[in-house]
């Protein structure tokens, strides 16, 4: 073999070596080292009417709450995060961008046993995630948060609950609203989970959005691809105002 043979053979060699090393690496640091945090579950909900995650003092009564005794406006409280989950292919490896904030606002309207109005506003240019060069694209060119700082949620048609749930247990139901994002209004529906304990109201769930239709571009590149749509997760905490 010619030394200028042997030079291509060690350069492929090299090359391959080299890309298996990126791709290895890659891999290990979203799989292993630093995974994607998990989406907000059951446990969560939990978490949040847990009176060691609010303000809110403890009480030992575990009887159903008479629907007058629900009526009435609750805020938003402690342990409420809002954030958004995108799956992600970095160099070749599947993953998912997470980012998630608390700085939240809201109220609950309750009038028996119907949820006749909700709204939560989030500070979007607080959302984070394990990447400071992903949280500067998504403040920057993505979300634009100079110009369209926050993003809402607004109930537009009540949520029925037909009984008020034993403290403890969790029922499930669907929320019709508007979702403002990115300087656009849409009509979103969705199922959310709820739970009473505690003097709180927990809340979960999830928004699917189509980039697109709020106006934002897919911000895929060279070395990281994104799609076309995303997921808004929230688990929320009311405490009766």
């Amino acid at each position: 073999m010619s030394a200028m043979k042997k030079w291509i053979v060690r350069v492929a060699v090299l090359a391959v070596v080299g890309v298996g090393l990126v791709y290895g690496g890659i891999l290990l640091w979203t799989k292993v080292i630093d995974p994607p945090e998990d989406r907000f579950d059951s446990d969560d909900l939990a978490a949040v009417v847990d009176v060691t995650t609010t303000t809110v003092a403890a009480t030992d009564d575990t009887t159903i709450p008479a629907d007058d005794e629900l009526t009435g406006l609750w805020m938003v409280t402690d342990g409420s995060e809002v954030g958004y989950r995108v799956k992600e292919v970095l160099g070749g490896v599947d993953t998912e961008g997470v980012g998630r904030t608390d700085d939240v606002s809201g109220s609950l309207t309750i009038q028996g046993t119907s949820i006749i109005g909700t709204t939560f506003e989030v500070a979007v240019a607080t959302i984070t995630s394990d990447s400071t060069r992903r949280d500067s694209q998504f403040a920057g060119p993505i979300m634009e948060t100079a110009v369209y700082p926050t993003a809402t949620f607004q109930l537009t048609r009540p949520i029925e609950l037909g009984t008020i749930p034993a403290p403890g247990t969790t029922i499930t139901a669907v929320a019709v609203g508007e979702l403002t994002m990115h300087g656009v209004t849409r009509d979103v529906s969705f199922e959310v989970s709820a739970r009473i304990d505690n003097g709180i109201i927990g809340v979960l769930g999830g928004i699917e959005v189509l980039f697109s239709d709020y106006d934002i571009d897919n911000p895929s590149n060279g070395f990281v691809t994104t799609g076309d749509n995303g997921l808004i997760e929230f688990v929320l905490a009311f405490a009766r105002a």
